[in-house]
């Protein structure tokens, strides 16, 4: 009976129409926003994630629950821009700005480290301390092959200043004591940008790393796109950057709904030892096309960043809608390329969806599939923060993004599984599953689900085994619409613990953890 229940899920997941991924609420507490999350590579059911300003969570099934907590310096403070790694250990780094209690608010990029799965921290180190300069929009990789970390960042000589002496560079700093310590940080942008905060800025450096131990990275600011590497750990860059594109409209651009938004760069390396190893990746958005048509685009590099191919467009849909806040990951187990990115294509008003896009091609062409259950309406007085995240391993692929309802924020992540993910041309599901509430639950749970065709629908409920607990629906044809039923598990004569939420329809299949608490 195992054999047949996993038989079925792969059946489900070969079949799965566009829309109909599972959608993981991970918070709503403290306005959350600006999320990062990762998948740790030594056990992928393992994932972190954090959100504007101190959040921190923590899934240890894949995503499918969460625990939260808020994460405290004594001495530094935190004050957002999170990103959070592993490393090969299992320890969880999470870096974020400074609010010290002695110093300047912003003065450093400060580490924090886990070695309990986040159950404790200890209170940070500070990087790129430099009296009276704020240090702003860090970010941080580290590399497997021995656990060093390396973190660029901006550097204001004085944040939101339009003083023509004041100016902004991109900085790095590595750590190879497990971000105990922190080497002196180094300039690596050539051309300096102003202290505005806006397209004249030197902005959005992201680090990856080369299969040589390679470091890579790039930024937008008043040279366009520009790429730095070295090849030496970090000690010695380029004499003078590497123009990759130009930015059309700038890095910060008006989006309507949204308070503020940008398309700085994420820079990626293929390390895979796949056939696109060493392939480099720029991925950003502009609106090259109009203030009416934000894109989203890459480029990419086959020669350690000396040339680059021409921005191609990765959305697919019809120009005129926004596509924006993008972020990029390669899959490092099978250099596969996935990009998340809020999309506007299905509406004619600010209703916004969640999609992503695949390549399994090096980044020649794209697939786009829709990954949010439901669509949202931002608020441009709500502030959405800088970026969305999304990590990926060995086919498990995690998006992270902001989502406003009723005025509140929350932060949500959606469950794919490439292994068995079947990319539709088309972009009509069947029919949507949401997840059964309460879950877990002490006593009667209710399930719904929408369906978009007239259809025969069966709803079961499985055990872990396998074996039919309960038959809700058995083949029965249903109009369109949202239905609702209800399961009780003392009726079912169940004992607590994990079962399985099966509906099928048109032979495609849908299945949800049900958890039952007594």
């Amino acid at each position: 009976m195992r054999f047949f229940l996993l038989t079925v899920l792969g059946l489900f997941s070969c079949s799965l129409s566009n829309g109909q991924h599972q959608n993981i609420l991970i918070s709503t507490a403290d306005y959350p926003e600006e999320p990062t999350i990762f998948i740790d590579p030594g056990n992928t059911d393992r994932i972190v994630a954090g959100a504007n300003i101190d959040r921190f969570y923590i899934s240890e099934d894949g995503g499918f629950t969460w625990s939260e907590s808020s994460l405290f310096s004594e001495s530094l403070g935190v004050w957002g821009d999170p990103c959070v790694v592993t490393d090969t250990a299992g320890a969880i780094y999470f870096f974020h700005l400074s609010n010290p209690q002695e110093g300047e608010w912003i003065d450093r990029i400060v580490c924090q480290r886990s070695d309990d799965h986040g159950n404790s921290w200890n209170d940070g180190s500070g990087i790129g301390l430099v009296p009276g300069k704020a240090q702003d929009k860090e970010w941080a990789v580290v590399d497997r092959t021995n656990n060093h970390i390396y973190v660029t960042w901006t550097q204001f000589d004085e944040y939101g200043s339009s003083f023509s002496n004041d100016s902004t560079i991109i900085r790095f700093s590595k750590s190879t004591d497990r971000g105990m310590t922190w080497s002196e940080p180094v300039r690596l942008s050539k051309v300096a940008g102003n202290c505005l905060d806006d397209d004249l800025t030197v902005e959005g450096a992201v680090p990856a790393i080369g299969p040589n131990g390679e470091i890579y990275t790039s930024w937008s600011g008043p040279a366009g796109i520009v790429f730095d590497r070295s090849l030496d750990g970090g000690e010695t860059w380029l004499d003078e950057d590497i123009f990759v594109s130009d930015q059309p409209g700038g890095w910060a651009f008006d989006i309507p709904g949204i308070s503020r938004c940008n398309g700085m760069p994420v820079t990626a390396c293929d390390i895979s030892g796949g056939p696109y190893q060493g392939t480099i990746y720029i991925n950003w958005s502009d609106q090259r096309n109009g203030g009416d048509d934000t894109d989203i685009w890459l480029s990419r590099s086959t020669d350690g960043g000396n040339t680059w191919s021409a921005p191609l467009r990765v959305n697919d849909d019809p120009p005129g809608k926004h596509q924006f806040f993008t972020w990029m990951t390669v899959d490092q187990a099978n250099g596969n390329l996935y990009l998340v990115f809020y999309d506007r294509r299905n509406y004619s008003s600010n209703l916004t969806d969640v999609y992503m896009a695949v390549s399994e091609d090096g980044g020649q062409t794209f697939k786009n599939f829709m990954i949010s259950e439901t669509s949202f309406l931002p608020n441009s007085s709500v502030f959405f923060g800088d970026y969305t995240n999304i990590s990926a391993h060995n086919c498990i692929v995690r998006p992270i993004w902001t989502r406003l309802h009723q005025n509140i924020l929350s932060v949500w992540t959606a469950i794919i599984d490439m292994n068995s993910l079947n990319v539709p041309e088309n972009d009509h599901p069947v029919f949507s599953l949401d997840q059964n509430y309460p879950n877990p639950y002490e006593e009667t749970t209710y399930i719904s689900f929408k369906l978009f065709q007239p259809s025969p629908v069966t709803l079961r409920v499985y055990d872990p085994t396998g074996k039919i607990i309960a038959t809700l629906i058995e083949n029965k044809t249903l109009q369109p619409g949202k239905y609702v039923e209800r399961f009780d598990p003392a009726s079912a004569g169940i004992s607590p613990g994990m079962y399985y939420l099966s509906m099928i329809s048109n032979n495609v299949m849908m299945n949800r953890k049900m958890i039952y608490m007594k």
